[in-house]
């Protein structure tokens, strides 16, 4: 028994020796380059490629089964002469004997130099659509006689096949050194490339972890972008439950290009991802994302993936400063208020299609300000905007752009012009000449709308605020409702409690020429105009109760070329008010002394000067306002009014008129008496200047004084005016004491 043992290990160790010989036989005598026309045939034949080898062939034979390609390029058999593949060097070697069970054992899988040229031409065809197919069948003139019909064969039944098993795969590594992706369309001129891409992996397994590292350089031209990456972690793949996983994966690099003016952004991302084709399902968990000064948290979800993906999911967004995240990537926004958008917090509920994406149950921190609500793009294509957001408080003007240089020289210059007028309009007891009419330009030319921007804006937007500030008004429970689409944008309401009154607007904007159109109606009931003309930094000629409604439209895309352009109507009501520093009663009084041919023992000092009423309305062409019906009801006299407001520069120009209903109370100063002849007689004035000096701008008019005596003069209209003042001097018997009733 020991000798046959022996005897059986010798045979064993002969046949060993002869698979040993016949493999260095094999491997030694036959040379596979001199086979390779041979080759290119059968890929022809059987692959439909067409397969050029301009380098060797190396190979071994066992126990592993080793190649080696040199200089190899792939092409379609439709362009043969236009490789989409080539590359420098393929290695590999595969066990024989598990081949035997459809089972692929391979040690280092090493790939140098792979470059992949894909293209879809002016007619849309991809060259990649090709690979495969073979040339179709050339065609003859004459048809080809019809086959005889063959004898009809019963049908064996024949048992169903059973799907073939996935092959196992089973590499000890996998290296891929400097290969290149590239793509070009011929139809956009578009072209992307990915370059000096490197992969290793450790061992592939069936299920098990799978060490992974990829780089690559990726670059487009339209926009041109130059991005670099780097991806790690793990992969296991499960193709029995199709079932695929990246395990601690880390997506990281750098991007620079046009998009980004110059600027770099260093960006990571990292999670555990998860695609099991079976359930249809994607999963995304610990979301960890940053780019330059961004930081979130999240997670995604993705569900039927055979059909129209639906995404949900979470994200939070730590605290950031936007505005220098915006100019670390290319992007600065227009000079705002110190701190604008320097405080930006947020965390939503995610919800999206391929096509769509939705901010639910949305927490917005805003400096300091708060929103809640949805945000949502319906329609990436179309841009589709839906907001739907309630907040505390806001104030808009934080993030307006600030003025440019120019417009805050603009300003300072009127600012000047007005603060002289003023002084010299209070100076001497307000007896200085009649302020000159303003010529300041009082707005900016600086441009206000984004119209590029706005005419591919489709909007809807809801809005609530506990307090909207804008324009410096302070607007109490406010709501706005926005809509705009194809470069028409409507303001359906912009509506709220102002100082105790109410205020509403609405209007619309057309900004498909290149001159946008504007067109507002404006309703305030019962604010008190002070405290506007205050928020606008600006000292109020007068007070009260102002009710104004207004219809206007302007065109162009400055404040200037708005009111150069300012058309429609508006009328207003002043109700209970005081004209503040309104030396009405000095230019009456002075107008009776005329009159009475007597001097002013004592000048009436400037005072405030209370009404009932003042209204009027208003007719704007091209930024002049015509107000014929100026009236003011003060006790003792009344007040009627017309003249012109050029908004062009707020300026005025008014004539007044003013009429004494007598007062039968004696004053201190006898040459301001009212007789008989002078009760119920026009005192003319003239009022000009800067809208901000209010009655200050208003001066005796002497012109108009000499039509008033005529009158008085009753029936001797030809004697002169100084011998008709002698006699009706005389008859003057009754104080001008309280003409004001105050």
């Amino acid at each position: 028994m020991k000798a046959f043992g022996k005897i059986l290990g010798l045979v064993l160790l002969g046949l060993l020796l002869i698979i040993v010989a016949l493999g260095f036989a094999l491997t030694h005598l036959f040379d596979p380059n001199d086979y390779k026309e041979e080759i290119r045939q059968i890929a022809r034949d059987k692959a439909h490629i067409e397969l050029t080898l301009n380098g060797d062939i190396g190979w071994s034979l066992f126990p592993w089964l080793g190649l080696e390609l040199h200089e190899a390029s792939v092409a379609t058999l439709t362009a043969p002469t236009q490789p989409f593949a080539d590359l420098q060097m393929l290695g590999l070697s595969v066990r024989v004997l598990p081949l035997l069970r459809r089972e692929v054992q391979m040690s280092d899988v090493r790939v140098e130099g792979l470059k992949l040229r894909l293209n879809r031409d002016k007619q849309g065809h991809g060259n990649w659509e090709d690979i495969g197919k073979n040339l179709p069948d050339e065609t003859t003139d004459t048809p080809a006689p019809a086959p005889a019909p063959a004898p009809v064969e019963p049908v064996a039944e024949t048992k169903p096949e059973k799907p073939p098993q996935p092959i196992r795969l089973d590499i000890d590594s996998l290296t891929i050194n400097n290969a290149r992706v590239e793509y070009t369309d011929e139809q956009t001129g578009k072209q992307l490339s990915a370059e000096s891409i490197q992969l290793s992996a450790g061992a592939i397994h069936e299920g098990a972890s799978i060490p992974l590292k990829l780089t690559a350089f990726l670059g487009s031209n339209q926009p041109l972008m130059r991005v670099k990456t780097e991806l790690n972690g793990n992969l296991r793949i499960q193709r029995a439950l199709k079932r695929y996983q990246f395990e601690d994966m880390r997506f990281s690099g750098e991007a620079t290009g046009e998009p980004l003016q110059g600027k770099t952004v260093s960006f990571s991302t990292q999670g555990q991802l998860l695609v099991d084709l079976a359930a249809n399902v994607a999963e995304w968990t610990n979301l960890k994302l940053s780019a330059n000064q961004l930081r979130a948290l999240g997670e995604l979800k993705v569900n039927d993936l055979d059909k129209t993906p639906q995404v949900s999911g979470a994200l939070s967004v730590a605290q950031f400063d936007l505005a220098k995240f915006l100019e670390s990537i290319g992007h600065p926004l227009p000079a705002m208020a110190p701190g604008s958008l320097s405080k930006v917090e947020l965390v939503s509920r995610l919800k999206g299609t391929p096509n769509s994406v939705a901010l639910e149950n949305l927490n917005l921190k805003l400096d300091e300000s708060t929103f809640s609500g949805r945000v949502a793009v319906e329609d990436f294509a179309k841009q589709s905007l839906r907001v739907q957001l309630k907040a505390d408080t806001f104030n808009a003007d934080n993030y307006l752009p600030a003025k440019s240089e120019a417009a805050k020289g603009a300003t300072a210059a009127r600012q000047a012009e007005v603060q002289s007028s003023e002084a010299g309009a209070m100076a001497a007891g307000g007896n200085t000449p009649l302020p000159d009419a303003p010529t300041k330009g009082a707005w900016s030319t600086d441009k206000l709308l984004p119209l590029t921007r706005l005419r591919s804006l489709d909007i809807d937007a809801d809005l609530a605020f506990g307090q909207l500030t804008l324009s410096q008004l302070p607007i109490q429970n406010a709501v706005l409702k926005a809509s705009g689409i194809d470069g028409q944008l409507k303001l359906d309401t912009l509506s709220g409690g102002l100082y105790n009154g109410t205020f509403q607007a609405n209007g619309t904007l057309d900004v498909r020429q290149d001159l946008p159109l504007l067109a507002v109606q404006t309703h305030i009931k019962q604010v008190p105009v002070e405290k506007i003309l205050q928020a606008q930094g600006k000292n109020p000629p007068v007070k009260g109760q102002v009710t104004l409604d207004s219809n206007l439209t302007g065109r162009g895309n400055s404040q200037k070329a708005l009111i150069d352009s300012l058309n429609g109507t508006a009328s207003f009501v002043i109700n209970n008010g005081v004209l503040l520093n309104a030396n009405i009663e000095q230019q009456v009084c002075t107008g009776i002394a005329l009159l009475n041919r007597k001097t002013l023992s004592t000048v009436p000092p400037g005072k405030d000067t209370p009404f009932q009423e003042l209204r009027g309305n208003l007719t704007f062409r091209n930024g002049v306002a015509s107000n014929p019906d100026l009236k003011v009801r003060i006790p003792g006299l009344t007040v009627n009014g017309n003249g012109d407001v050029d908004l062009r520069v707020l300026g005025m120009d008014y004539r007044v008129g003013i009429i004494v209903e007598g007062d039968k109370r004696e004053v201190p100063d006898p040459a301001c008496q009212v007789g008989a002849n002078f009760q119920g007689i026009e005192v003319p004035l003239r009022c000009r200047g800067p809208l901000e000096l209010g009655a200050k701008a208003c001066r005796l008019d002497k012109d108009g004084l000499g039509q008033v005596a005529l009158k008085a003069a009753g029936n001797r209209l030809n004697e002169k005016l100084e011998e008709k003042l002698d006699k009706v001097n005389p008859k003057l018997k009754d104080a001008l004491k309280g003409l004001f009733n105050r």
